[in-house]
């Protein structure tokens, strides 16, 4: 069953924004994610009228060019989609898969070497037989953390008094005033995260409220 990544949001709702999210480590996976993400994929999932700039015009311009112009050793439908390791764009699903308890993985034993095997399962730079067991997870960053994200999208990992100096950055008087929000993350507002991080600097609160219907209850 497709999963959501959940995001508890901390909302002023006498400003209407969002301070900053706590997030867990497949949300920051999902964000961190987008700076792995090449620029075809993210022209492909924004649309022309949304980008900011000419770039989507360059990508229109490949997609609408024949097949025959394109040089023989390049396939046209590879690349204009280009791989992406973020799977909620491919998925719509979690954007890291459950690390794999106990999978094991070997690197070379000399320290600050390179860890890549050769077809003999050798290290490419120094030639040792890669022995020194490790365990391989999944993802970015590690679990069982909890980590603040902010509008502007810059993430640090959360504690109490982390919490207590944002709350004090912003000017919090009112703790009445606060809000708690847990919203899901699917492909939609992926989507819509992607995009605002490319033209804004509150994207979450772009994303996430309603400043329209806000604005009409306050009326």
């Amino acid at each position: 069953m497709a999963t959501q990544l959940r995001l508890k949001l901390l909302i002023d709702t006498k400003s209407n924004k969002v301070l900053f999210a706590e997030a867990g480590k497949e949300v920051v996976d999902f964000l961190f994610g987008l700076l792995s993400l090449p620029l075809g994929s993210v022209i492909k999932h924004i649309t022309d009228e949304k980008m900011v700039g000419c770039v989507g015009s360059l990508y229109k311009s490949a997609e609408n060019l024949d097949e025959t112009y394109f040089a023989s050793n390049e396939n046209k439908t590879s690349f204009l989609n280009p791989i992406s390791k973020n799977t909620l764009f491919l998925t719509g699903t979690s954007s890291t898969p459950a690390p794999t308890a106990g999978r094991k993985s070997y690197r070379c034993p000399i320290n600050n070497c390179a860890s890549y095997p050769d077809a003999y399962g050798a290290c490419c730079s120094c030639g040792c037989k890669m022995t020194t067991e490790t365990v391989s997870t999944a993802g970015i960053v590690k679990g069982m953390v909890t980590y603040s994200v902010m509008d502007d999208l810059t993430i640090t990992p959360m504690s109490a008094i982390s919490c207590i100096t944002l709350l004090s950055k912003f000017h919090v008087k009112d703790v009445g005033s606060l809000e708690e929000r847990t919203v899901n993350m699917g492909m939609s507002e992926g989507l819509k995260l992607l995009k605002a991080s490319l033209q804004s600097k509150t994207v979450l609160t772009d994303v996430f409220i309603d400043r329209k219907a806000a604005t009409k209850k306050a009326r």
